[in-house]
């Protein structure tokens, strides 16, 4: 089992362009490859901070015919580690970034400095302040 990793995870997205402004102009993302499947009609979109071979991402599936979406009570959020969850939510609220839950503390541990955003479908990304030795900032 050693040889495993996390290699993605996958949202289904109404507005593929709207998706990929969020998760690369907003957040700050590089796309990383772009496919599309015109007998399935659908396209896949793969995005991330780091490069794809060392480092899991996100997968956005955009099927065609699809324009509205449940999520259910099941899913919860995508985390994402930051330098400063204050700048940076501060940085991405002025690039269009929806803040559902101000910089603050986590309730039970205020060592712990979260944020909560949306995506243009409704996910909530969560940003966990991280020092560098987690290989942020």
């Amino acid at each position: 089992m050693a040889s495993a990793r996390l290699l993605h995870t996958m949202l289904r997205v109404a507005d593929l362009d709207a998706s990929l402004d969020f998760y690369v102009r907003v957040l700050g993302m590089d796309l990383h490859r772009r496919q599309d499947f015109p007998e399935g009609r659908f396209t896949l979109a793969f995005v991330g901070f780091d490069r794809e071979r060392s480092s899991a991402v996100i997968e956005l599936t955009h099927n065609w015919d699809q324009h509205r979406y449940e999520h259910g009570d099941a899913y919860g959020h995508v985390a994402v580690g930051v330098a400063d969850v204050y700048a940076f939510a501060e940085a991405i609220a002025q690039r269009g970034a929806k803040i559902v839950r101000p910089p603050g503390p986590l309730n039970g541990d205020p060592s712990e400095i979260i944020a909560f955003i949306e995506d243009p479908d409704g996910y909530r990304i969560e940003l966990v302040q991280r020092s560098a030795d987690w290989g942020v900032g």
